[in-house]
């Protein structure tokens, strides 16, 4: 829902970082990678209660998210970069996400519906993606398709949950369960756009 909001904000410090580390030579894959780790480092730290160091993790986790695709346009995008990316990306929010229940074994019912609710919104949005490059509907499979697939919860709507929790972790059960209402929502509101569009073509 954000996505474009903060890509527009966005768009020139990541450029600008971007630029900065193509002149080290250093690669989008590279970048991807290094913000993977950063991600499982975040959920490690969470799974043993450093909320705080897990919140550091998560926001290079983040930035390098945003740099690896500026650093791509720089050079020569791939398609096995973007797939990676998106494949990690999602990786990396489970892992987060179900972190708190090693946390807090009280918390694990929230984390367990939290993950599966991660795990619908990301299917809803590869499987919409692979049909519609199928059938062309995309100009170019590398960029999201949400502006067909949209919804209430796209990845700015994830890391801004993540970083409330990571901020404030007593409030995870009901963060959890709120936030998990909403992707099933956004669930919904994908299959029925997917159903309106793959049955016009």
């Amino acid at each position: 829902m954000f996505d474009p909001i903060f890509a527009r904000i966005l768009r020139a410090p990541l450029a600008r970082g971007a630029e900065a580390l193509a002149e080290r030579r250093f690669t989008a894959t590279q970048v991807t990678l290094a913000g993977f780790a950063a991600g499982l480092l975040c959920a490690c730290a969470v799974a043993y209660g450093y909320y705080f160091v897990g919140l550091l993790f998560l926001v290079a986790n983040r930035v390098a998210d945003g740099v690896d695709g500026a650093l791509a346009r720089l050079s020569n995008p791939t398609d096995f970069g973007a797939y990676l990316d998106m494949v990690l990306d999602f990786v990396a929010f489970t892992a987060i996400a179900g972190s708190f229940a090693a946390a807090k074994p009280e918390h694990a019912v929230a984390a367990v519906v939290l993950v599966s609710s991660l795990m619908g919104v990301a299917a809803t949005f590869l499987g919409f993606a692979v049909i519609a490059a199928s059938r062309g509907l995309i100009a170019d499979a590398r960029e999201k398709p949400f502006t067909l697939a949209g919804g209430i919860v796209e990845t700015s709507e994830i890391t801004v949950f993540l970083l409330v929790v990571l901020v404030w972790p007593d409030l995870f059960p009901t963060a959890a369960w709120i936030f998990s209402a909403a992707c099933w929502i956004t669930m919904g509101q994908r299959i029925a756009e997917a159903r309106a569009t793959f049955e016009r073509g």
